[in-house]
């Protein structure tokens, strides 16, 4: 119900009670330095008594916010309800929000002017959908908010504050881990297993350690999305002990030298390091390849020559002498433009294809 109503009601009251009560407001209003012939919108009154029940529209028609964080609700088909800004005088329990009984309109473009004391300004270090941060500035009564605004950058001790608050809340997951960096984690957690002189590279142990790699990154950087992958694989480096660091690339290489070139290894795969390759590449060679100075043989996942799986394998030798014979069966029908050599431990290695007519 509308306030501005019932205070109408009561003026053309004529009951002794009606009278009655218009002497003690008339009397009030004196104590408080006013008086007859001033007047006040009721919304103003209610605001300025009650800060914490002045209440903004939001979402569907009858929908309200609270200053004081609260929800209510307000009859669809009551005319306050198409009000912007409300000053409620009365709440009452709802099923699911509180309802409200009684209210008054108030003046959104009248409110800087007439309930300026109580406009707070509050500056928040905001991340936008780029990953940018920037300093927002929101004028607001309670939690109802008046206009944001972007002021501004963050100075360079502010930024790095809020790059490390970020990493405390959401962990390693909120960088952007690359191809490069990933790998080096993959490298250095093999290596971790094998020896535990090795850095420990799990999220646990990084974030233990978060102040001797990742703090000095996170210096003079925009946001944790412009830090790159080189830097993070650059930092990942650091931990390694300075006598380790040339062992590295001998014990656990990013690469397998084959003998048309090289294979990535993937320190990460289930079951150990692994590479993918086509059989034929590998036509010729008779030792097995291993890693972590000779003590983990690597998984060979053999491709055809479309380079879909024709064999997994950790020892090579015993796949050319064993099943090898039936892979060749089957990869000369599907590819007989291929050579399929009866003993690939002595042929030569190729990726091309035989010339027409052979």
């Amino acid at each position: 119900m509308d306030l501005a109503d019932r205070l109408v009601g009561l003026e053309r009251d004529r009951s002794p009670r009606a009278r009655d009560a218009l002497k003690l407001a008339d009397r009030w209003a004196k104590a408080a330095g006013g008086g007859k012939g001033e007047t006040v919108e009721p919304g103003l009154l209610l605001a300025e008594a009650f800060p914490e029940r002045i209440a903004k529209a939001r979402g569907k028609t009858g929908e309200l916010l609270l200053a004081s964080g609260r929800g209510a609700v307000l009859d669809a088909t009551d005319h306050l309800a198409r009000e912007s800004w409300l000053a409620v005088a009365e709440l009452g329990g709802g099923e699911a929000r509180d309802r409200v009984r009684l209210a008054a309109a108030l003046d959104g473009t009248r409110i800087e002017a007439d309930l300026g004391r109580l406009i707070e300004i509050e500056d928040r270090l905001v991340k936008e959908p780029s990953g940018r941060m920037v300093i927002r500035r929101a004028r607001r009564i309670g939690a109802l908010v008046l206009d944001e605004k972007v002021i501004g950058a963050p100075d360079a001790k502010t930024m790095t504050a809020a790059l490390r608050a970020e990493i405390e809340a959401e962990g390693l997951g909120a960088l952007r881990w690359g191809e490069q960096a990933t790998g080096l984690r993959a490298r250095l957690a093999f290596l971790h297993g094998l020896d535990a002189g090795w850095p420990d590279v799990s999220d646990a142990a990084l974030l233990e350690a978060r102040a001797d790699w990742l703090w000095p990154v996170l210096e003079g950087a925009k946001s944790l999305e412009t830090i790159s992958d080189g830097r993070l694989a650059e930092a990942l480096r650091g931990l390694v002990p300075w006598d380790l660091q040339r062992k590295l690339d001998e014990l656990a290489p990013s690469r397998l030298d084959t003998p048309l070139g090289s294979a990535g290894i993937d320190y990460g795969a289930e079951g150990g390091p692994r590479v993918e390759i086509r059989v034929q590449e590998l036509f010729g060679v008779v030792t097995h390849p291993t890693v972590g100075g000779g003590r983990v043989p690597l998984t060979l996942s053999l491709l055809s020559p479309a380079r879909r799986p024709v064999q997994v394998t950790k020892d090579l030798p015993g796949f050319w002498a064993g099943s090898w014979a039936a892979v060749r069966s089957d990869m000369r029908g599907r590819y007989p433009r291929h050579p399929w050599p009866e003993n690939p431990a002595e042929a030569q290695p190729t990726n091309r294809v035989k010339p027409r007519g052979t």
